[in-house]
């Protein structure tokens, strides 16, 4: 049975934020799966991503976090700030701009919750010496949605040029080879 999509970005959201609070303090610099990326340029991302999420319900400023910003603080803000809107029916189904594909911002945080928090999610861990596994409804919905979109995400600072799975592999790792990423 598929989760809801809050459920869904509940899991994923609360698994980003434990790796967040769980980061070895030495570690936020090591670099991450994304090239020219560190662990916080990672989180400090995905925290943008989610406070460009809510701010294009009403079309107001955001902005990504300092080098100086606690990632922790901004990113349960950020997170707070996307649970409530999918709790409210009405924002939840609140139209977004082209600039999100003009979709609702419910299916919004869905792509966006699987398609960049979970894949970084994995980057995080890995930049930062934590569990890898993903949450594997996550990677089942990252994988139908991004699969189709093959060509139209492989743009430059965007995700990389595919790896071959080998036979057999599982969803996670197709996931991760999809996006350029060698588990």
């Amino acid at each position: 049975m598929e989760s809801s999509i809050r459920d869904l970005y509940g899991r994923i959201a609360d698994r980003f934020g434990d790796l967040i609070e769980n980061c070895p303090p030495g570690k936020w610099d090591q670099p991450s799966p994304c090239p020219g990326w560190s662990a916080r340029d990672v989180a400090a991302h995905v925290v943008s991503n989610h406070r460009r999420a809510v701010a294009g319900l009403d079309g107001s400023a955001y902005r990504a976090p300092g080098r100086d910003d606690d990632l922790l603080l901004a990113w349960r803000a950020a997170s707070a700030a996307v649970r409530a809107g999918l709790r409210d029916r009405a924002t939840a189904g609140v139209l977004l701009g082209e600039e999100f594909g003009g979709i609702p911002f419910a299916e919004f945080v869905k792509r966006m919750a699987c398609a960049d928090t979970l894949v970084h999610t994995w980057d995080l861990a890995r930049a930062t010496g934590q569990g890898e596994a993903l949450d594997a409804e996550g990677v089942s919905v990252a994988l139908a949605v991004l699969l189709p979109e093959d060509d139209d995400i492989r743009l430059p600072g965007a995700f990389g040029t595919k790896v071959p799975s080998a036979t057999g592999a599982d969803p996670q790792t197709r996931l991760l080879n999809f996006l350029g990423r060698r588990p």
